[in-house]
C-alpha cells in the first residue's frame, strides 16, 4: 500500500517534523511504501488560482497541482500531520487541499453536483497544539475540526477517515522523554493499523 505523509511545518527538525518522520519510518518498517510530501520545503504555493475555481472559461490545475496530483494519483493513504494555529491547519495545509484535492482529483462533477473520486482510500490527520489536552477536551476544538476538516472532506472525495491523533501541550518546555512517549504513540498507530497482524 502506498502512503503520502503530507507535512506542514516550516520547521524540519520541529514536534511535527519528527512525528512525520517517525510515522513514515514506522510505515516502511511495517513493508509499506511511502512519499513525504515537505510541503513547506517544497515551496508549495497554496493560493488557489482563479483557473482552478470551476466554471472558470479556462478551468484547469496549475502545472504544479498536475505534478502534485499525478504523484498522489497511487496512494491509498494520506497522512496530514500538522500544528493547529488559531485551533485550524495552517494557512498552506488548507491551500493545498483546495488546489489539489478539488475537481479532477477529489471529486468529479455530475448533472447536479459532485461524486467523490478517492473512494476506498484512506485519511488519518495528526496534529499538536500548545494548549494542553485538558483545554482542548474542554472546547472541543479537536472533535470540530475533524467535523468540519476530516469529515467533510472525506465526504466530498470519498476519503475514510481512519483517525485522527493529538497532542497537546506542545511548547518549548516538553520533556524529552514526554515527545518520545508520543512519538512511539505515533508509531503504534502506523503498526496497529498497517502492520502484520498479531
Amino acid at each position: 500500500m502506498k502512503h503520502a505523509v503530507i507535512l506542514a511545518h516550516p520547521n524540519p527538525a520541529s514536534f511535527n517534523g519528527r512525528v512525520a518522520q517517525a510515522y513514515a519510518e514506522a510505515l516502511g518498517a511495517c513493508g509499506e511504501t511511502v512519499l513525504v510530501r515537505d510541503l513547506y520545503a517544497l515551496g508549495f504555493d497554496p493560493l488557489l488560482k482563479a483557473r482552478e475555481i470551476p466554471g472558470a472559461t479556462d478551468f484547469g490545475p496549475g502545472p504544479d497541482v498536475a505534478a502534485e496530483r499525478a504523484l498522489l494519483a497511487d496512494v491509498q493513504a494520506f497522512a496530514f500531520v500538522y500544528p493547529l494555529w488559531f485551533n485550524a491547519p495552517p494557512a498552506i495545509l488548507k491551500g493545498y487541499v483546495d488546489r489539489v484535492f478539488s475537481l479532477g482529483f477529489g471529486f468529479g462533477a455530475t448533472f447536479g453536483g459532485t461524486e467523490p473520486a478517492l473512494a476506498g482510500r484512506q485519511l488519518i490527520s495528526i496534529t499538536s497544539s500548545g494548549a494542553p489536552d485538558a483545554w482542548v477536551a474542554q472546547t472541543d476544538v479537536v472533535a470540530s475540526l475533524r467535523r468540519i476538516f476530516d469529515d467533510h472532506l472525506g465526504a466530498v472525495t470519498g476519503l475514510a477517515v481512519v483517525d485522527h491523533l493529538h497532542f497537546g501541550g506542545i511548547v518549548p518546555h516538553i520533556t524529552a522523554e514526554s515527545v518520545d512517549d508520543m512519538l512511539e504513540e505515533v508509531r503504534t498507530a502506523a503498526r496497529r493499523r498497517y502492520g502484520p497482524p498479531g
